[in-house]
């Protein structure tokens, strides 16, 4: 069963989710796999799952060069449908820089949001066996202008609902991570902190939900403890599962790849294990589509025996240094940032955080994972306070002819 938008009370929306039902096959329940895609991907749609598979693989090697956590879970989907949304507002070279880091180059607007759209629906339809919930939204603070054109945009590409919030209510977070919390399962309770900072004025964010039953499961009771090497050379005991089904499986001179699949196998579970002497990091920085595909088109189904860990994890990261990294800098810049496309006052917007977390299990009956992102716009123009309390400059101005009467320095102000 899929819909098309996941619909709540609250009033905006910004969110991409994936959900699966759990369904689980028995021996004599008879599954017809799915052997092809329903429809031929136009140019664009290659262009756009290119450029996110490229994007994965870019922003997961700058992740983990910043991150000491053992367990990192990114969904670079869900990245790369909030900024979308957010590139509908960016001019000139904000817009180039965050286009080409997201893989986009020699796409044009246009172009782009067509091919979210169909893609979205594609995934949405592909396998009866999954479940699907996708709903977008902009979170707009009420006190700020923002283009109608900027609107129209992501709401009809990416079916975002749009509509503005009292920000200084202390009910406006909580209308945000509620909805977020329902689009995820509850898998994922808060995106955004309370109260919301006075610099932000809108919130882009995009949910991912996945649940879905392995079409080969796991025997539960040959579950058992088991050593797991870690990074730093010691061990330790996780819970094992296995199963003797048919797997397809690639291997090469540095990792060993098995293909795991869901439902009616639309959707899979790729796991690369490095042999004995590779480190897994090396593998992660050498990453790119061509060895990705090679991988891939190198998998055969054999029949084996598969033993991996149940495992649930929860993440959590902010990714404007990876994007700035890539080559995303003019966005987060409060004085280059060009937003223009966005409102009326763009030229003093920024993207100030590009917060993601994420949330997975996987088990002998199958995989649940999660994720949101959120990209929060934020103004210059909106500070909070402002204490002199240093040297300062004075100036008494007329302020229609701009006629400067008075100008000094006040260094050791005293009464």
């Amino acid at each position: 069963m899929t819909s098309r938008l996941l619909r709540s009370a609250a009033p905006v929306y910004a969110a991409l989710a994936l959900a699966s039902c759990e369904l689980v096959f028995g021996p004599g329940d008879e599954v017809k796999p799915l052997e092809r895609l329903p429809r031929d991907l136009s140019a664009s749609e290659q262009q756009i799952i290119a450029a996110s598979n490229t994007f994965a693989f870019d922003i997961l090697r700058e992740t983990i060069a910043r991150d000491t956590a053992e367990n990192v879970l990114l969904s670079p989907l869900s990245a790369s449908m909030a900024l979308g949304m957010a590139l509908n507002g960016a001019s000139n070279a904000t817009y180039e820089q965050m286009r080409d880091v997201l893989g986009f180059a020699g796409l044009d607007q246009g172009e782009l949001n067509a091919s979210y759209s169909t893609l979205i629906d594609l995934l949405l339809g592909l396998d009866d066996a999954i479940e699907m919930r996708i709903g977008n939204s902009v979170w707009a603070r009420s006190s700020t202008p923002f283009h109608a054109t900027f609107i129209d945009a992501v709401r009809e590409a990416f079916d975002a609902e749009v509509a503005s919030l009292d920000f200084n209510d202390p009910g406006a977070a909580t209308a945000i991570n509620d909805w977020v919390s329902r689009a995820t399962n509850d898998r994922i309770r808060e995106i955004v902190e309370s109260p919301i900072p006075h610099d932000v004025v809108m919130y882009l964010i995009n949910a991912i939900y996945f649940k879905g039953s392995w079409t080969e499961q796991f025997e539960r009771g040959r579950t058992a403890p088991a050593p797991f090497r870690t990074r730093d050379g010691g061990t330790m005991t996780v819970q094992m599962m296995m199963r003797d089904a048919d797997t397809y499986y690639h291997a090469d001179q540095d990792v060993q790849v098995a293909e795991l699949r869901y439902g009616r196998g639309a959707f899979v579970m790729d796991i690369v294990l490095p042999h004995d002497g590779v480190d897994v990091d090396d593998v992660i920085a050498s990453l790119d589509d061509a060895r990705w595909n090679a991988w891939i088109d190198g998998l055969h189904e054999y029949d084996m025996m598969l033993r991996m860990p149940k495992y649930t994890f929860e993440y959590e990261t902010t990714m404007n240094d990876a994007l700035e990294a890539l080559g995303m800098t003019d966005a987060f810049d409060d004085f280059a940032a060009d937003f223009s496309r966005l409102s009326p006052l763009g030229d003093e917007m920024f993207i100030s955080s590009v917060k993601q977390k994420t949330f997975t299990n996987v088990d002998e009956k199958g995989t649940e994972a999660a994720a949101a992102t959120a990209v929060g716009i934020g103004v210059t123009s909106a500070p909070s306070q402002m204490v002199v309390d240093r040297p300062f400059i004075v100036a008494i101005r007329e302020r229609f002819s701009g006629a400067i009467l008075f100008l000094g320095r006040v260094a050791a102000p005293a009464i």
